[in-house]
């Protein structure tokens, strides 16, 4: 009886462990870091975002003509094109717009060089649940990405905010609406995220983001004071989350990603 114990317990424990799905450390950022910081980068993390059009609050894209570089340094990819704030959508046809940003992210994934199936993961900045322009916006980008060559993701807040008499995260909303749809979801709040460190290959936790989504931004530049207070000391003094090497520089500050895919959005 004991050795059948024994053996049900080892079999038990073999199974949760080929169950297990290994973690990968990826960054992101809005400026792009340098050709020559890429093989120092690439010691920590295997994969990186990378922008289609001009990320938020810049007048321009620094990551053009970068993705044959940046792949020959070994990485995969998070491709992202930023989309529309809502006083932007306001007073105009929001179908219109998403359908002619889906066209602008395919024609810039095509010129990039990144092969069929890659997801374009849309940027969507505000949090909470989506306004009627909203949803009408991301739903005809989404529709749009699907009838080409690649495949449509969007990264959004995990964070519940009030809404009405309920709380609701932005991916919450949009899972719901658009069944299905890839997410690359921040929530840094600590816990579950870890704050601006790089966890052990088996660091999974179970509340986290990852569950429910492709990739999880656990780390933000600058830090956000009221959600990662329990974590403050993970991050530099100056609030930012820098990459472990090389040294401290406007081009090694970054954000911090997990996913199960050392490429999740299949662009190498």
């Amino acid at each position: 009886m004991k050795l059948r114990i024994f053996l049900i317990g080892c079999m038990l424990m073999t199974a949760v462990f080929a169950d297990a799905q290994p973690t990968y450390v990826g960054f992101d950022k809005n400026g792009y870091p340098g050709d020559d910081l890429l093989p120092a980068l690439h010691k920590t993390f295997a994969y990186t975002g990378y922008w289609l059009n001009s990320p938020p609050g810049m007048s321009n894209n620094p990551w053009t003509g970068k993705r044959r570089v940046v792949r020959a340094a070994g990485f995969g990819f998070l491709v992202l094109f930023n989309g529309r704030l809502d006083a932007q959508l306001k007073g105009h046809d929001e179908a219109e717009l998403g359908r002619e940003d889906a066209a602008n992210a395919v024609d810039s994934a095509k010129r990039e060089g990144f092969p069929p199936g890659t997801i374009i993961f849309l940027d969507q900045e505000e949090g909470g649940s989506l306004l009627p322009e909203q949803a009408g916006y991301i739903g005809a980008w989404l529709v749009a990405v699907n009838h080409s060559a690649y495949n449509p993701g969007i990264y959004c807040s995990g964070i519940a905010v009030p809404s009405g008499a309920q709380m609701i995260s932005t991916a919450q909303d949009i899972a719901t609406r658009f069944p299905n749809v890839k997410l690359w979801v921040w929530d840094d709040r600590c816990p579950p995220a870890p704050g601006c460190i790089v966890p052990e290959k088996d660091f999974d936790p179970e509340k986290s983001a990852l569950v429910r989504a492709l990739a999880w931004q656990y780390a933000q530049s600058p830090r956000r004071p009221e959600d990662t207070a329990a974590c403050q000391n993970t991050y530099a003094a100056d609030g930012r989350c820098y990459a472990p090497e090389p040294a401290h520089s406007e081009q090694t500050y970054l954000d911090l990603d997990l996913s199960r895919s050392p490429d999740p959005s299949h662009g190498r």
